[in-house]
């Protein structure tokens, strides 16, 4: 990759490299040096340098290896006056990766209980995951200057609390078992559909998801929620092939083409979702998701889906995780369960929590579209086209935009 080449589709290409590796180079320098908030520094410090050099220079042919020796070279230049310190770079050497990936082992040293849930989630998405501050405060609907303060104050946290970078005792699993299962979930959203960049969906993060939830499936076999998040990855992956047109144009479920769906992982993802279901019997939020995207993906057609099956199904997400946005999705199946006014009533209060997210005013649109009242819904599409830069969520609401 020259800069000959440089340009939109590139430097994507790059961010993904830098972003892929620099996850595993964080985990690498963790363990170390056993200094959090110095290994973050370090690579940083090696993700600005490649960012600067490769597209002028090229990638180098082991992007991990370079990273790392950069970030060596840079914390040997560091002023520090602590000896132990000192002396743990000088003794970091280049090992080439196991089959272990340490980033596992990081996510559970960010999600250790003595860090708020937000800032367990926010810390893992920016360090282990490698997300942008802006790509983690659209996952939490929140201010970048929140994200921003989160971060800070969990790095500060852990480093003067002496949080040791290891995967937890048995009998501590589950305290930070919600928090490394709610990274992954986000990771995943972020990935099947971005909130930034020139790609309508970032697929090295979809499969570093199923990745990890896989890792933690191994770790923890007999936790029917890992189930239920790698089989709603599954699940969700299946229908790949038919989310977007030879353009990238984003393809509404009731429009996709069912041929083109992997079916024989749909019926794989749902055999594990039944297992863990049969085997524990403590249906969970991951679960119940799963569920719901079962009940799509088993549907011969978008008019013989369950419905009603799915607001029940919603209905139970919220008793076990009330949220307002699983409300709007709960709003968006009654629609076709009961009608579109019954729906619309479902969205009378969720603007004062929801008003900067996408999806609410692109639903009230299409609802208030189908009861006669386009000159509403044409202002809440110009409302949710002013919330994205996705790129193909752009492209549909500009298109509804022309209609009418």
């Amino acid at each position: 990759m020259t800069a000959s080449n440089s340009g939109p589709n590139s430097e994507q290409a790059l961010a993904h490299v830098v972003r892929d590796h620099a996850g595993r180079l964080a985990a690498s320098l963790v363990s170390l040096l056993g200094d959090f908030s110095a290994a973050e520094d370090l690579v940083q410090d090696a993700v600005e340098t490649a960012l600067r050099r490769w597209p002028v220079e090229e990638v180098p042919e082991r992007p991990d290896a370079w990273l790392f020796t950069v970030a060596r070279r840079r914390g040997l230049d560091v002023l520090r006056r602590e000896t132990n310190y000192r002396a743990k770079l000088a003794q970091m050497t280049w090992v080439e990766p196991s089959q272990r990936d340490d980033r596992l082992r990081l996510i559970f040293t960010c999600c250790h209980p003595a860090l708020s849930r937000a800032a367990q989630i926010a810390l893992t998405l920016r360090v282990v995951c490698g997300l942008s501050t802006a790509q983690i405060a659209a996952a939490f609907v929140v201010p970048e200057t929140t994200v921003a303060q989160r971060l800070t104050r969990a790095k500060r946290k852990i480093t003067e609390a002496g949080i040791p970078y290891r995967i937890p005792d048995v009998d501590d699993l589950p305290a930070r078992l919600d928090g490394a299962l709610a990274v992954i979930y986000l990771l995943f959203n972020e990935g099947y559909l971005s909130s930034s960049g020139v790609h309508a969906q970032a697929r090295d993060l979809v499969d570093d998801a199923e990745y990890l939830a896989s890792l933690l499936a191994g770790l923890m076999p007999d936790e029917p929620e890992v189930a239920g998040l790698l089989a709603l990855i599954r699940l969700h992956r299946a229908r790949g092939a038919a989310r977007f047109d030879d353009r990238e144009q984003l393809v509404l479920l009731a429009d996709q083409d069912r041929t083109l769906w992997d079916h024989e992982a749909i019926g794989a993802a749902t055999a594990l979702l039944v297992r863990a279901a049969r085997a524990h019997r403590r249906p969970g939020p991951y679960q119940l998701q799963a569920a719901i995207a079962a009940c799509h993906a088993e549907a011969e057609s978008f008019e013989s889906t369950d419905w009603p099956q799915i607001v029940v199904l919603y209905d139970m997400l919220l008793h076990l995780a009330p949220s307002p946005i699983t409300r709007l999705h709960r709003a968006i199946a009654l629609r076709y369960a009961s009608s579109p006014g019954a729906a619309l009533d479902e969205l009378k209060d969720l603007d004062r929590v929801l008003e900067n997210y996408l999806l609410l005013h692109a639903t009230r649109a299409d609802l208030l579209r189908a009861v006669g009242r386009n000159a509403e819904a044409r202002e809440c599409d110009e409302r949710a086209l002013a919330l994205t830069a996705n790129p193909a969520q752009q492209a549909l609401l500009e298109e509804r935009l022309s209609w009418s």
